[in-house]
């Protein structure tokens, strides 16, 4: 059985913490995992933003309601699902991802969870998994799963070289550079073209 594992952010969705920087104008929001390696220290950072600012999740949920998945997404989702399953691999969190998961049919989604005080404030975060995206790519294969994955950013490359294969979707060129041997594509297109030929082999 072949299996296609995604990022989400950067690859199918926009980046929420992005799209929240430009809203509030807070220039430190829009580091992302493209940016920082250590999700630990991004993540503490922006709860540190959040609550120095007085956000809370529905502040940052107001934002996500507008938003919309990247231009063709739904239909290169929809053209992988006529042949193969697929799973999101995400480091967001189940109280952001739903109104986007909606917009893209559904997907499987792997991700995150937020620790919330009583006044909705986020105060902490919650790990699937340590790694959760390589082991979860592992425990694919170890169930008798080929794999195939892409991603964008830091985060998802343990998941890429540990699956059967894989490629780059749009990565900064610091990630490129350090990593020439991955295939880094830029158009849904070509991406399709590329799973395709794993599904074939």
């Amino acid at each position: 059985m072949n299996l296609v594992c995604l990022d989400l952010e950067g690859v199918l969705i926009p980046e929420i913490w992005i799209n929240f920087a430009e809203k509030t104008g807070i220039e430190e929001l829009k580091k992302t995992t493209r940016d920082e390696p250590d999700y630990d220290v991004l993540m503490k950072g922006r709860i540190k933003i959040l609550q120095e600012n007085g956000f809370t999740l529905k502040d940052i949920q107001d934002v996500i309601d507008t938003m919309d998945p990247l231009e063709g997404a739904k239909d290169f989702l929809d053209a992988i699902r006529a042949f193969t399953q697929i799973i999101i691999l995400s480091d967001t969190f189940v109280e952001f991802a739903s109104p986007l998961m909606k917009k893209l049919g559904y997907p499987t989604l792997f991700c995150n969870s937020l620790v919330l005080d009583d006044k909705d404030v986020i105060i902490d975060y919650k790990l699937r998994k340590t790694n959760g995206k390589q082991f979860s790519v592992e425990g694919f294969k170890y169930a008798g799963c080929r794999v195939f994955s892409a991603g964008d950013s830091y985060n998802d490359l343990n998941m890429i070289i540990n699956s059967d294969h894989g490629a780059l979707f749009r990565a900064p060129s610091q990630i490129t550079i350090d990593y020439p041997h991955l295939k880094n594509v830029s158009t849904y297109d070509d991406l399709l073209e590329i799973i395709k030929d794993f599904h074939k082999a």
